[in-house]
């Protein structure tokens, strides 16, 4: 277990998510054999927008923000991404979550793009009023480069069905008619879909459940460890432990709580609701945030954020299976050495797909203007995610290269399809 101390003298350039996934694009790209001219389109986002705007504060001051909206490719179809409000965004951070996005919805065969955007702020220190302002004005500045057909935003870090909902109404007031379809992870009475709430959870879920079927593992026997307890790791944690998975540790920024019988995840999400934090919990031991990371299981969940394994844990880790909830939770360099342990990664690009996926379904609904019961999401979700995780173990074994350099593999020859077939504009 690495300390703070230790992740400080880590090279800045390994845990630069835009260098991350830099480094697996271009492997992906080498064994693919990728048209030189078709990489260098594919290499950059095709559309960078940075925007500082004003905001009104509650006790009158004038504060201006800035925030991005990266679009990385519209290849095979609108871009697609969620807005992040974090005093950690950056530039770098939101290119790579848009390329990300590119890989991410080719993997699993959906026609979007890949996009992203975010706003440099501390959103636990603004009034609903304030965030309410600053939504706004952050949708009616990018408001001319989003729309059902050029870009479609979603709730991400610190975002929810509320500022989903002022984007929309704001989006809408500038077209002089309601839009439902120009973002998605709406509330349901907005358009929003049942099932997106705990989409990308039960897509972990699935994609586990293939896993342990491939490595010979009983679900009975599978011990589990979630690391972040927020909508992906709460929901994925929740519906493995009704399906029969033992989930013995949950990590959060503040601790973890232990317990190697199995927790009650319904008692532990009553609790945190209660206690607005896991500690505490009855019948658990409590743990300095991060050990769970390399603790004894057969499933680690990281579900937090970027960079929680890297050179300085990865040879410490004990899961036999990383299934990656969050977004580039494994640096590059951690990858070398959890292949060479022999470790199941069941990348993001694949494994937290599932909330995408059913962002699509919600933006086909709002287009139809018809809406699934959650049984038909659930069930269309399932059979998207068997489906995009067989395609990428096939991968792996025809190309003899690890799960995540078989996803990128399949999604980079998808878009590079795209992109030949479709020619270039002249």
């Amino acid at each position: 277990m690495s300390t703070v101390a230790e992740e400080l003298t880590l090279d800045a350039n390994e845990t630069n998510p835009w260098a991350a996934q830099a480094a697996r694009f271009n492997i992906a790209s080498r064994k693919l054999g990728l048209d030189e001219g078709i990489a260098k389109i594919l290499a950059r986002p095709a559309r960078e927008i940075t925007v500082n705007f004003p905001v009104l504060m509650d006790d009158g001051r004038i504060e201006v923000f800035t925030g991005y909206r990266v679009q990385h490719s519209e290849a095979r179809g609108p871009g697609k991404g969620g807005i992040r409000y974090d005093v950690n965004v950056s530039l770098d951070e939101v290119r790579a979550l848009a390329t990300w996005m590119t890989w991410k919805c080719a993997v699993v065969n959906i026609p979007f793009g890949g996009a992203k955007g975010g706003i440099i702020c501390d959103p636990h220190i603004l009034s609903k009023s304030e965030l309410e302002r600053m939504t706004r004005r952050y949708a009616a500045e990018i408001a001319d480069f989003i729309g059902p057909e050029r870009d479609v935003p979603a709730p991400d870090v610190n975002t929810n069905e509320q500022v989903m909902a002022w984007v929309m109404d704001t989006y809408s007031m500038h077209h002089r008619q309601t839009v439902t379809a120009v973002v998605t992870g709406k509330p349901l009475q907005l358009g929003g879909s049942e099932g997106r709430r705990q989409a990308t959870g039960r897509g972990c879920k699935i994609v586990c459940d293939r896993a342990i079927e491939r490595l010979g593992i009983k679900k009975s026997e599978a011990r589990v460890i979630v690391q972040g307890f927020g909508n992906v790791g709460s929901n994925a944690a929740e519906l493995m432990a009704e399906d029969g998975y033992r989930v013995i540790g949950i990590d959060e920024y503040d601790g973890g709580v232990f317990n190697p019988q199995g927790l009650d995840i319904k008692a532990l999400i009553a609790h945190r609701a209660a206690r607005q934090t896991i500690l505490g919990f009855p019948g658990a031991k409590e743990l300095k945030p991060r050990a769970l990371l390399t603790a004894d299981c057969d499933i680690l969940v990281p579900a937090a954020t970027e960079n929680q394994i890297t050179s300085h844990n990865a040879a410490q880790i004990k899961a036999k299976i990383v299934c990656e909830g969050a977004n580039g939770p494994t640096t590059a360099t951690a990858d070398e050495i959890l292949q060479e342990k022999g470790v199941f990664i069941i990348p993001d690009i694949l494994a937290n797909a599932g909330g995408v996926t059913v962002s699509y379904f919600e933006w086909v609904q709002d287009r139809q203007g018809y809406f699934w019961k959650e049984a038909q999401v659930n069930q269309q979700l399932q059979e998207i995610m068997d489906a995009s995780f067989a395609a990428v173990v096939a991968y792996a074994d025809k190309h003899q290269v690890n799960n995540r350099i078989a996803a990128y593999m399949l999604a980079i020859d998808r878009v590079a399809t795209a992109i030949q077939l479709r020619g270039i504009y002249a």
